[in-house]
């Protein structure tokens, strides 16, 4: 029974069912809010969980459900709670926390059916904003599981013979319906990208990455990270290790401890190349810094990237949005001469070398050679004495340069490469450190590579006469199986060798290299899919103008749509004619002895009335037109029950 007042629908229907729709719209909105719990303060999804509690309990206790005066305070403390959190007005995390917070306070008021729909709605909103934190493909397949759990809410609040299966079963049929529209849709409709002034961003969501700055020792901090930093498609042949070097930020200028970057305000000389080309497609993911980390040497690029003197590049889209940009570098290359002002800052000390320093450079020929010799001299140097690469190296002192090359000798990547450019100034040779990712690893299944923190990296730039900067890496001296083989140490030590040889251990290697392959192109075709690629993707069909698209769009949704009212309506009338072409079997035997149906006389009437002629066959009778009736309007009719009436049918004589 259902009394109609001035707020809305009362339910006044059977209490299990009132317990069942709760149930339903409670586990949904729980499911919905779950995935938040990394992305909101511990106490604020705290307390919408006591809220959701309360409310859970309150569906078989109803007197303990707050009153107005216990919910305006739960209020002010929501609001409270929020201000304490410094999440700030506008923004991502502002809103989220705001919409889910008045989402839990909600469901204490549910007392209406228009409460109901009302949490259901939200519950709507709130799953899309999951998509403003992650964009995978597991996320989006639980999103939409949820959301046919919400939508089998709404079909059990309007149909009083609904039963749990029989509405996610409703649910899901819907769902699967509107799918076919809503790609249509999302390949067509014409994608508009929001304004700037839209974006909020979120300053306070830092993330791991290189720095604009080095330490000896800094960068090793990232060998433990297997944060993912972006994924590389080559449209030829892959580079070989040794030639996977992703340019970062160029650091000229030192204190004696920590390297800078210094900016000049020259034109950028373009490199000349030789050789062939490396055409490759980059898809940076989400990052603080506006760098892009291409194969060195970037040559070919567009808009929105542009290279700055020390030949990095770097975007004017926002580095907080995951992007894809196309390039192509040469392996061979020559920057050509040095000016006076690069030349100063890439000589440039913070002071008087110590005289061990200048034994050291002296004992190598530096003073006294040409630039190549002194530099094969060093490497060799680091090659031949104790000198130890290393993920943990000893905490340095003041002097680190100095110490790392007479006490310790146990450094990374980052102690090398300062270690050398150092000792390359102090023998008067132009040099730089250069920062970035070294390597990646090579996924099979989809044939791309993926670079990750823990391939974070510093070499060397060295200036030669006639050659211009050269790329010198030390760490290729002392632990050539990080360079030449791609090895992760920080990989390598969790699994083990033994680890790597067992069958186990490659299966799942396989596994998981299918799985990153499909979330690479859900994140290119799917996620990426902006107004460029799509103008594109459509080109390629011939659609180069909103009225051809207008076109597309009206044939494609109108041949869904007729194919959706084909399974609909069509194939269900052709089950319902099987259905009377075996009842007409049936009614022409019995026509065949004068028991003719008359028109308009119903089924059942035609029974009764076939019943006093027949007597001897009263219950056959009844079976056929029990089981036709229930396959002509019934709602739970299965094949088995056409089988049925096809054989009582068959087997009846009159």
């Amino acid at each position: 029974m259902k009394i109609f007042g001035s707020v809305g629908v009362v339910l006044m229907m059977k209490p299990e069912l009132d317990k069942n729709i709760a149930i339903f719209l409670l586990s949904s909105i729980g499911l919905i809010v779950l995935p938040h719990v990394y992305h909101m303060p511990i106490a604020v999804f705290g307390f919408f969980c006591l809220l959701l509690v309360w409310r859970f309990i309150g569906i078989w206790k109803q007197h303990w459900l707050p009153g107005k005066l216990v919910i305006l305070l739960l209020t002010s403390f929501g609001i409270a709670l929020l201000y304490n959190q410094h999440q700030g007005i506008f923004g991502r995390d502002a809103g989220t926390n705001l919409f889910i917070t008045a989402l839990g306070l909600k469901l204490l008021e549910i007392k209406t059916e228009r409460d109901l729909y009302l949490s259901n709605y939200l519950a709507f909103i709130v799953a899309a904003s999951q998509f403003l934190y992650e964009q995978s493909i597991l996320m989006a397949a639980y999103i939409l599981l949820v959301c046919c759990v919400l939508l089998a809410t709404l079909v059990y609040i309007n149909s009083s013979k609904a039963k749990t299966l029989g509405a996610l079963k409703s649910a899901a049929i819907i769902i699967g319906q509107a799918l076919p529209i809503a790609v249509a849709l999302f390949i067509l409709f014409p994608r508009v990208d929001a304004p700037r002034w839209m974006l909020f961003n979120d300053t306070h969501q830092a993330r791991v990455g290189l720095s604009d700055s080095m330490e000896p020792g800094s960068i090793s901090d990232l060998s433990m990270s297997d944060e993912l930093v972006f994924r590389v498609k080559f449209d030829g042949a892959v580079p070989t290790p040794q030639q996977r070097y992703w340019r970062g930020p160029v650091l000229s200028h030192t204190d004696g401890k920590r390297w800078t970057q210094t900016t000049f305000n020259k034109p950028l000389r373009r490199p000349v190349v030789t050789g062939t080309a490396y055409q490759y497609t980059i898809l940076m993911e989400p990052q603080d810094k506006n760098w892009v980390f291409a194969l060195d040497m970037p040559i070919v690029f567009a808009s929105p990237l542009s290279q700055n003197s020390g030949y990095q590049l770097t975007t004017l889209n926002s580095p907080e949005q995951r992007a894809e940009y196309k390039v192509s570098s040469y392996a061979d290359y020559n920057t050509g001469p040095i000016n006076r002002s690069e030349y100063n800052a890439a000589t440039q000390l913070p002071g008087e070398p110590s005289d061990k320093i200048k034994q050291l450079v002296a004992q190598l020929h530096g003073f006294d050679s040409a630039a190549d010799t002194f530099i094969n001299q060093l490497l060799n140097h680091f090659r031949v004495e104790d000198f130890h690469y290393t993920l943990t190296p000893p905490v340095m002192d003041e002097n680190p340069v100095e110490s790392f090359l007479f006490k310790t000798r146990y450094g990374f990547c980052s102690h090398y490469a300062s270690a050398f450019v150092y000792l390359m100034r102090v023998a008067h040779v132009p040099a730089r450190v250069v920062t970035g990712y070294q390597g990646g690893e090579l996924n099979k299944v989809g044939d791309f590579l993926e670079i990750r923190q823990a391939d974070a990296h510093a070499w060397a730039e060295v200036w030669l006469e006639s050659r211009g900067w050269v790329r010198v890496d030390p760490t290729a001296a002392i632990a050539p199986e990080r360079i030449e083989r791609n090895i992760n140490l920080n990989r390598q030590t969790v699994y083990g060798f033994e680890a790597k040889n067992s069958p186990a251990y490659h299966w799942l290697r396989q596994a998981g290299q299918l799985w990153r392959s499909v979330d690479y192109n859900w994140q290119r075709w799917v996620i990426n899919y902006d107004n460029k690629s799509q103008s594109n993707f459509l080109s390629a069909f011939g659609i180069n103008d909103l009225k051809t698209l207008a076109y597309w769009m009206i044939v494609v949704i109108a041949a869904i749509t007729a194919v959706l009212c084909w399974f609909m309506f069509y194939r269900k009338a052709n089950a319902a004619d099987k259905v009377l072409m075996i009842y007409n079997r049936f009614s022409k035997k019995l026509a065949k002895h004068g028991l003719v149906r008359n028109t308009g006389e119903g089924v059942k009437d035609f029974a009764a009335r076939v019943k006093i002629k027949l007597p001897e066959q009263a219950t056959e009778i009844d079976q056929i037109t029990a089981v036709f009736i229930k396959l002509r309007y019934g709602r739970n009719a299965s094949g088995e029950d056409l089988q049925r009436l096809k054989t009582l049918v068959g087997l009846f004589k009159a």
